[in-house]
């Protein structure tokens, strides 16, 4: 069986064309600035290593976005299918479910339905998911879609790791709750980590999705206790634009000194604040990791120090509050683009952490990143795991597309 997965973005849509069962990649893209006169796709025919690079192309909807990719997967150069038979089913990455989902499902008009409830949790991707998915609908009528949403697995979680100390009611009549995020990636990487370890009952796992948004999970017996993110993308860590948990009074407080209104202190702490905010260099960590390798005598040594010492120190409280609170630690986890290839990011997060028996091999470490396979990044001797595993979002989501739609058959 081969599966369409894509992800769509307000003015974006990317696409991977998978085979469920071995994981074989056949092709991915993504199809940039939908709606504008800078349209344009990037293609690879994976196994050909055929490329297309930035061709330009009127995109003036998503539809249209998807009919070129339906072209691009049947061209006789850049292909890799003969016919549309040949895709069986599509997979939609979907951030969020809201309390509505917590797995993933087929798609039907009560489902669609639903997830239109979900806009206020996620304005900025719920759109476009919609638009997304009408555009698979116009294009490939006649083929079964399945949703898969970043916020199901955390969905295990009590209702004191998910409820707010606030009024009730605002639970009760606007789903004011932790939902968390990247929850697809965290459950890639929590499978992989129970196979190494030989087992899911049992399991105490950390598992730090570390990127431009970033969040960590406490995992045991393979399902969520808590997560980091919550109502929305905004809490948890340091990420690339976003602050992260701060006092929820500066909100407030910035409204009135920098003469803001809700959208513009919403766009200072999503937008203007984490890395870039307190390095006031760039949002992206390979530049700060640049500035601090270069020493003191670099004029942005300090405050790009200072940004990286910060996730440093809040990624360690994470890893320290889980372990209490699953009562004990079998592994801690990195992934995505920081967690799989900052390696000093790594480094500094796993040392002085004797009293957890955390010991990272500095030499392994150094040399892990841009790796397609697991590392383990740990000493023999240490009494917790340290992994780096790369992890693969779209072959989740592949994989319940098939599931959902071989038990309808």
């Amino acid at each position: 069986m081969k599966v369409l997965v894509v992800n769509a973005g307000s003015s974006s849509l990317k696409y991977q064309l998978l085979e469920p069962d071995t994981g074989t990649l056949f092709a991915k893209g993504i199809c940039e600035s939908i709606g504008t006169a800078g349209a344009m796709i990037s293609h690879e025919q994976v196994l050909k290593s055929k490329k297309i690079k930035d061709q330009p192309h009127p995109m003036e909807t998503h539809a249209v976005a998807l009919q070129l990719v339906v072209d691009m997967l049947l061209d006789k150069e850049y292909g890799c299918i003969s016919s549309m038979d040949e895709i069986e089913a599509v997979g939609h990455r979907v951030v969020h479910g809201g309390a509505f989902f917590s797995e993933s499902v087929l798609l039907n008009d009560d489902v669609l339905k639903k997830l239109r409830l979900c806009h206020d949790f996620a304005p900025l991707h719920t759109p476009a998911h919609i638009q997304g998915i009408q555009g698979c609908l116009a294009v490939m009528p006649d083929k079964p879609q399945v949703l898969v949403f970043d916020t199901a697995f955390h969905q295990t979680m009590a209702p004191e790791a998910y409820i707010y100390a606030l009024p009730y009611e605002l639970y009760e009549k606007y789903g004011v709750r932790r939902y968390g995020a990247h929850g697809t990636s965290h459950r890639f990487v929590v499978g992989e980590m129970c196979k190494i370890l030989g087992k899911t009952e049992g399991t105490k796992i950390v598992t730090c999705h570390i990127g431009n948004g970033s969040s960590i999970s406490a995992v045991k017996d393979g399902k969520v206790m808590d997560t980091s993110m919550g109502f929305t993308p905004l809490a948890g860590v340091e990420m690339g634009t976003r602050c992260g948990d701060i006092d929820p009074a500066l909100v407030p407080y910035m409204m009135e000194k920098l003469n803001l209104d809700g959208p513009g202190v919403n766009q200072l702490m999503n937008k203007q604040s984490g890395f870039l905010g307190v390095s006031g260099i760039s949002h992206d960590s390979r530049k700060l990791e640049a500035a601090v390798a270069n020493g003191p005598s670099d004029p942005n040594y300090e405050r790009a120090k200072l940004a990286v010492d910060i996730l440093k120190l809040q990624i360690k409280k994470y890893i320290g509050a889980y372990a209490a609170e699953m009562n004990g630690l079998d592994a801690v986890v990195f992934t995505a683009g920081v967690g799989e290839n900052n390696f000093r990011l790594r480094e500094i997060v796993c040392e002085d952490m004797d009293y957890f028996g955390i010991k990272i091999n500095k030499e392994v470490n150094n040399a892990a990143h841009h790796q397609p396979n697991i590392v383990k990044l740990s000493t023999d001797d240490s009494k917790v795991g340290v992994y780096l595993i790369p992890t693969n979002e779209e072959l989740v989501i592949a994989r319940d597309t098939a599931a959902l739609v071989a038990a309808q058959k």
